[in-house]
């Protein structure tokens, strides 16, 4: 009867403890024993495969470098990817009525013939022709001042140097008072969107004072062109 006692005290809690986590499965263990590789190192050269000359800390630190370098470049890239993003949408939002903007610079050309057909002059003999003079004016001002406030700028060219960039040159004028290439007179104005041309303004330029009588090769005639001849009598 003691010896069945003793053996019930052998198999108490303690043995059922012993006995629960021998049967535990492995899973529930916080160690990773699995046979799978925590990093694939299936492109990674290996020492056995290594010639005798060549060191496993070299080759690791080339690997290490031409990774890095493909790292930088992709970097790069992705910024340059990024900035330029930025800056089409930049441009989008800056740039985005310039269709409409064309559309309204006939409307300020028009504006300006009428004012120019009825001088100031003829408008005060008249008191209606004087009223509508006024009131086209207002227009204009008012337009101008919508343009300036969207950053809508106009060219005034008028006795500055010939920008091909900016003027479209329709004509030339003989005037001995200003040098060749200046703009002389505006036959329609220009206009700006920011910093982008809308549309350049046509001018007539100066030809730069009367033709002076010159040879073919544009030197005065009866002066020889230095370097022109050479002395062959030695």
């Amino acid at each position: 009867m003691a010896q069945d006692k003793k053996q019930d005290q052998e198999t108490g809690p303690e043995a059922e403890d012993q006995t629960t986590a021998a049967d535990s499965p492995a899973d529930s263990s916080p160690v990773d024993v699995s046979d799978e590789p925590l990093v694939d190192l299936s492109n990674v050269k290996h020492a056995h495969d290594l010639s005798p000359d060549e060191d496993p800390v070299t080759v690791l630190e080339g690997e290490v470098a031409s990774l890095k370098d493909q790292l930088l470049r992709a970097m790069a890239e992705t910024e340059n990817v990024r900035r330029r993003a930025q800056r089409e949408r930049e441009d989008g939002v800056k740039y985005a009525a310039a269709a409409v903007v064309k559309d309204l610079l006939g409307v300020a050309d028009n504006l300006q013939r009428a004012l120019e057909s009825v001088p100031a002059e003829l408008a005060e003999q008249n008191e209606a022709v004087k009223n509508l003079r006024l009131g086209v004016e207002m227009t204009q001002k008012e337009l101008q001042t919508v343009f300036e406030r969207h950053n809508i700028r106009v060219i005034e060219p008028l006795g500055e140097k010939l920008d091909p960039h900016l003027h479209e040159a329709m004509f030339e004028v003989e005037d001995p008072d200003k040098p060749a290439g200046t703009v002389v007179q505006v036959i329609q104005a220009g206009y700006r969107l920011h910093d982008r041309l809308l549309r350049p303004a046509r001018v007539g330029i100066s030809k730069g004072g009367a033709k002076s009588s010159s040879g073919s090769n544009g030197a005065p005639e009866g002066d020889a062109e230095p370097g022109g001849t050479v002395d062959t009598s030695a």
